[in-house]
């Protein structure tokens, strides 16, 4: 049977190419929108202060959207590869797909990433040419770039056969043909009614659901969101949660509430059933992956498959002097209780317990992935070091394989001698090389993922911050050389104290500072980067002498140049192994692991 009133679709695409904007001009459209201060706001689902401090999407979120006495589920998804965990298990709800591709830039690493996804789970795929109103918009060559990129991807002749919409979801509205201006974007949803085919249920099957996202109620406990594949459940009724642990000994527990989505809020409803995408509330130890099913007829559903991390940090209790002062939650117990906790909503992550106290592994699916988790947790109040990416290692066929990247960058033409040298240095193998403008060139690599540790700043220095740069995970090959990426030496801090412009204007002639005049640093603190190979132990905190002498410059205050400061990820980027980052709410500090001079000389002879 099918509920033709009905239709569960996710919106995929590349990282910004407007994914949830046309979200918010279906929601306008239907009369669903929040107002704040007498003004619409824009991306109403990127709720998460993260997320609208970034512009991405971290978190797939519901909404619906009635159109005709239908309902429209929608799925908005992240676009970053390092999010892809998000996006595997919402596309389980849905038997259809948007694919967003932007205008002017056309299909890119996240956008092959995304859709690979979703055809091979048979989804049927509605392309819209998003940001028309771009004045440099080429839809005719991004389609022909899309088509080839569906052929790459061997799509079914069924998914080959895609509409193709032309939209603007900053004006609010779509068009079937590329040269008209459509009113509205009612364009979008009678296209999702056309094409996206209804679910397929059976409703006097045994109840059958999984739960692929999680949310939390202070009244009610845990909820489960998911898709009712077959049967229904009321309100109130029992159910028997099951998952991988305890197959054999399924937890009895209560639907105590159950919701449906309607536009940007939640209703409360009697009955759900088959086809519908709802939370239920009250399912006491649910987890991402669980069935939930009748009690006195348990068929659980395969369990999600999801693509293992390829990098990794280690998580320490922060150890430094300044420890404690700027944080509420330090200790070993409060860290592991928070990272368990996320990993029962955080299906990418995972974690493992270190020798010795307060030391973990969090493995992920990249840099940012991991990053935005840190900076989650210092913002509740967590304090933590962290040291730099690892990438993962498999041995595959006998040969030890590290995982590689797709990296696409568009340059201007002057700039392509640098950046030749910087991804040849790093390993980097070129695939592909075009021109798209009189200037500017595009290019696309094959590049081992830790070869892009520290990537980012280099290039965009290069390219006096014009290039424009993306990559998402490829496959795993064998392991190839890259040169150590770490150039210079660090100034490391010899004593506590605070540090004096006349002691900087002394350093900054030899490297480049981290720190400016009156801050607090301690033993072992890295203060700034030396020009020189080698790491050198500096005073920072050093006073001018005074002396009885009269001369004409004794007053002159020394000039310092602005000193580096780097966030969360530009730290993780540039430590070297024998260095952490130490994390608190209101400070990004970098530091030697070991922070005694004469101790961290003996351990370096040592290994020696």
């Amino acid at each position: 049977m099918k509920r033709n009133d009905v239709r569960n679709v996710a919106i995929v695409s590349h990282v910004d190419h407007g994914k949830t904007t046309i979200v918010d001009s279906l929601l306008k459209f239907s009369g669903q929108f929040t107002v704040k201060n007498g003004e619409s706001q824009d991306m109403v689902l990127d709720s998460n202060p993260l997320e609208r401090e970034r512009g991405i999407t971290i978190l797939a979120k519901c909404t619906s959207v009635n159109y005709l006495g239908n309902t429209i589920n929608i799925v908005d998804t992240p676009g970053h590869a390092d999010f892809g965990s998000e996006v595997e298990r919402v596309l389980k709800m849905v038997e259809g797909v948007i694919l967003m591709v932007d205008a002017v830039e056309g299909p890119m690493p996240q956008t092959r990433f995304v859709l690979r996804k979703a055809l091979a789970l048979g989804l049927k795929p509605i392309v819209i040419i998003n940001k028309m109103d771009r004045p440099n918009a080429t839809p005719s060559t991004v389609v022909d770039s899309v088509f080839d990129l569906f052929m790459k991807l061997d799509a079914t002749d069924e998914q080959l056969d895609f509409p193709i919409l032309y939209a603007s979801g900053r004006e609010g509205w779509a068009s079937m043909d590329m040269s008209i201006k459509g009113k509205n974007i009612e364009s979008v949803l009678a296209a999702i009614m056309s094409y996206v085919p209804p679910p397929e249920v059976d409703e006097n099957k045994p109840l059958q659901m999984q739960i692929t996202m999680l949310d939390y109620n202070n009244f009610l406990g845990s909820v489960g969101i998911g898709r009712i594949l077959n049967g229904s459940v009321k309100k109130g009724q029992t159910v028997a949660l099951v998952n991988k642990q305890n197959v054999d000994f399924p937890k009895i527990t209560k639907a105590v509430r159950i919701d449906k989505f309607y536009g940007l809020g939640k209703q409360e409803v009697e009955e759900a059933k088959a086809g519908d995408i709802v939370s239920m509330a009250g399912l006491k130890g649910v987890e991402v992956g669980d069935s939930v099913c009748n009690v006195g007829n348990i068929i659980p559903l395969p369990r999600l498959s999801i693509d293992d991390p390829i990098v990794s940090m280690n998580f320490f209790v922060n150890d430094s002097p300044f420890a404690g002062r700027e944080g509420k939650f330090f200790t070993s117990r409060h860290i592991k209780a928070r990272l368990e906790k996320e990993v029962q909503t955080n299906v990418g992550l995972k974690i493992e317990m270190l020798e010795g106290e307060g030391k973990f592994k969090v493995s992920g699916r990249g840099e940012l992935h991991l990053t935005v988790l840190i900076e989650t947790m210092l913002r509740e109040g967590f304090e933590l070091s962290i040291s730099s990416p690892e990438v993962i290692y498999k041995e595959i066929g006998g040969k030890l394989c590290e995982p590689m990247e797709f990296l696409t960058l568009d340059i201007e033409s002057q700039y392509q001698g640098a950046v030749f040298e910087l991804a040849g240095k790093r390993s980097a193998k070129l695939e592909n090389m075009t021109s798209k403008s009189e200037n500017r060139i595009h290019l696309e690599y094959i590049i081992p993922s830790r070869a892009l540790i520290g990537f980012k700043n280099e290039f965009l220095t290069n390219t006096r911050g014009q290039g424009i740069m993306h990559y998402s995970f490829y496959d795993y090959m064998p392991k190839v050389n890259v040169v150590d990426l770490r150039r210079n030496g660090v100034f490391i801090a010899k004593e506590q104290g605070k540090t004096t412009t006349y002691a900087l204007s002394n350093l900054q002639m030899s490297g480049q500072l981290f720190v400016g005049p009156g801050v607090e640093v301690y033993e072992g603190m890295i203060v700034g980067q030396n020009s020189r190979e080698n790491d050198l132990v500096v005073n920072p905190c050093k006073f001018k002498k005074l002396s009885n002498m009269r001369s004409k410059t004794v007053n002159d205050t020394p000039m310092l140049i602005s000193p580096r400061i780097m966030n969360l990820e530009q730290a993780a980027e540039y430590i070297a192994h024998d260095e952490l980052v130490e994390g608190t709410p209101t400070s990004v500090r970098l530091r030697k692991k070991i922070l005694n001079h004469l101790l961290r000389k003996r351990s370096s002879q040592n290994e020696s």
